[in-house]
């Protein structure tokens, strides 16, 4: 068997390996190279946010749970790249890492799937809703101090099984991913108004080591410029919030047909008692100065100690 040209790393979930599928895909077709059927093998690997399934990954350490072991076969040399989820991504990359492309992204927007209830106003008095991210329970609250908000951690299709069972009554879940798992009809999108996504949600990127010139040339060939320029903005908001998962943060920018940009942005405390929203409308060449921007007003705006309580 010949050796592959690249290896790809990932996470073993259904979601991760048909995400890493389209970048095989991708990369097959744009990059001759990389054409023939065995060029590119695939690599799952096991990571520590996959191993905690009791706890909400808050209490675990927060972000880059579902990135370091990934990360660590890198650096060792193991695989040439890493496909992540970008809502997964710490703030700060590694030093020798980057994320050399991003594939064009899925609508950001997430989904209440709750039976034939469409909308959050519509969930009954004291309904329970099962989430594990602090970013959409704070939403909730706020807009629903009545409802129920309980921890429900697992794939996708664990988290739909057990709304079918009755543990919860409703939960949320990010419509990229039920478009990429064929799962697109399958509960109600929110508006964005009314729940704002993660940083980097619907967002694919592919991370190798900044000294590969050959990794980062192929995957040069796939990288998708509008994505990246909305993430920037995003992740530039969340370097000044200095986000992690402990704290509700949500950050979505989206190009305008004039070369513009419009970031939305916003912090909250955990109970939802308060949350602060804001944006910024620029240039998306100042993709990183309009995120830096929001992201200091919010800050000014929460006032000292907002994000830490």
């Amino acid at each position: 068997m010949a050796t592959p040209s690249l290896r790809l790393g990932t996470r073993g979930s259904k979601l991760a390996l048909v995400q890493t599928g389209l970048v095989r895909a991708a990369l097959a077709a744009q990059v001759p190279a990389l054409a023939a059927a065995d060029a590119i093998e695939i690599v799952t690997i096991r990571t520590t946010g996959d191993a905690i399934q009791d706890r909400p990954l808050s209490e675990a350490g927060g972000k880059g749970l579902f990135v370091k072991e990934i990360e660590d076969a890198l650096f060792a040399g193991r695989i040439d790249a890493a496909v992540h989820s970008m809502k997964d991504m710490p703030t700060l990359q590694p030093p020798g890492l980057t994320i050399a492309a991003f594939l064009p992204r899925e609508d950001a927007r997430d989904v209440l799937i709750a039976g034939d209830v469409a909308r959050i106003a519509d969930l009954k008095q004291g309904a329970i809703v099962g989430t594990s991210a602090l970013r959409r329970r704070a939403q909730l609250l706020h807009r629903r101090p009545d409802l129920q908000i309980v921890t429900l951690r697992g794939n996708v299709d664990t988290r739909l099984a057990k709304r079918e069972a009755g543990t919860v009554e409703a939960t949320l879940l990010a419509l990229a991913g039920l478009k990429r798992l064929g799962l697109a009809h399958v509960g109600h999108a929110v508006p964005e108004d009314e729940m704002l996504p993660a940083v980097g949600q619907g967002a694919v990127c592919i991370e190798c080591r900044a000294d590969d010139s050959r990794t980062r040339a192929w995957l040069a060939a796939i990288d998708h410029a509008p994505t990246a320029t909305c993430v920037e903005a995003e992740h530039a908001m969340l370097a000044v919030l200095d986000g992690s998962c402990r704290t509700p943060i949500a950050g979505h920018a989206v190009l305008t047909g004039d070369a513009g940009l419009h970031l939305r942005g916003l912090i909250a405390k955990p109970d939802g008692s308060e949350l602060i929203f804001g944006e910024r409308l620029g240039a998306a060449s100042e993709a990183e100065a309009l995120g830096h921007e929001l992201g200091h007003e919010l800050l000014r705006r929460g006032g000292p100690g907002f994000l830490s309580t």
